[in-house]
């Protein structure tokens, strides 16, 4: 069981926690082999899939691959995490999977709380987060400081500040910013308004990540829609993450409520 006071501490201290040991070796089996089957193009250039064009579908992206994709929907390890980050009312707003190998470069540092995003806000009152977005990533291979992947700039999600043009530029060369240790079968979860960006890979085995990215209800990034996929059956909770944006409590249903 999970220490969700814990949890939450540390979430909103760094705006980032690392969850260890969620998926089992089998289910991460499982993911790995429905992604080689997809006979994907070597990452390079294009470091995204699951999505139209490489990015955030318009539809159900790699929901489609198979029913373990959709397991993660509403995890229940993860479930209850989500809760304290965004409320009763979740709405699941994108989807990609992210792959590099040996050698490729970083990806800029983006997000933050300054200069404030209407979306990609972060604040606590009367004992709560509000949250515009949390995106979870499953590791399906190893990343960390020895590899590379997911990177970091802790409690900036409360900055008040503008991130420096130098630590922009050089973050390999910045003490602040951090590659969390974070094993296959481990998820990541992190607000949007955290400083975050990706090292550069360094490891021999392929980055496999997967990001299901969840806001509060009523808000939306774009005006794509992730879909519901079309040959798997989802559960009731599974398919109030895909309504349509609508304000929370009174026109858009708690997950807490529904049937698993």
């Amino acid at each position: 069981m999970d220490n969700l006071e814990m949890l939450q501490y540390l979430f909103d201290l760094q705006g980032y926690i690392v969850i260890e040991d969620v998926l089992t070796p089998a289910e991460v089996a499982a993911l790995n082999s429905l992604i080689d089957a997809q006979e994907l193009p070597p990452p390079g250039k294009i470091r995204r899939f699951g999505g139209a064009a490489g990015g955030a579908p318009e539809g159900s992206g790699f929901l489609e691959w198979g029913k373990p994709f959709c397991e993660l929907l509403d995890h229940p390890r993860i479930l209850p995490m989500l809760q304290f980050m965004l409320g009763d009312s979740i709405r699941l707003d994108r989807i990609y999977g992210m792959y590099m190998e040996e050698g490729m470069s970083a990806g800029a540092l983006h997000g933050s709380n300054t200069p404030y995003s209407p979306g990609e806000f972060y604040h606590v009152r009367d004992g709560r987060i509000h949250n515009g977005f949390t995106v979870v990533t499953w590791n399906l291979a190893d990343t960390g400081p020895d590899a590379g992947g997911f990177c970091c700039i802790p409690g900036s999600h409360k900055s008040n500040f503008k991130l420096p043009q130098e630590v922009f530029e050089t973050p390999e060369k910045a003490s602040c910013v951090t590659i969390p240790e974070a094993k296959v079968g481990s998820a990541i979860l992190f607000s949007e308004a955290l400083t975050h960006g990706t090292a550069m890979w360094t490891a021999k085995h392929q980055r496999r990540s997967l990001l299901y990215k969840y806001c509060q209800s009523q808000i939306a990034w774009g005006s794509r829609r992730v879909r519901p996929p079309s040959n798997v059956e989802l559960t009731a909770r599974q398919k109030l993450l895909f309504l349509e944006p609508a304000n929370p409590g009174n026109f858009y249903p708690s997950l807490f409520a529904a049937a698993s």
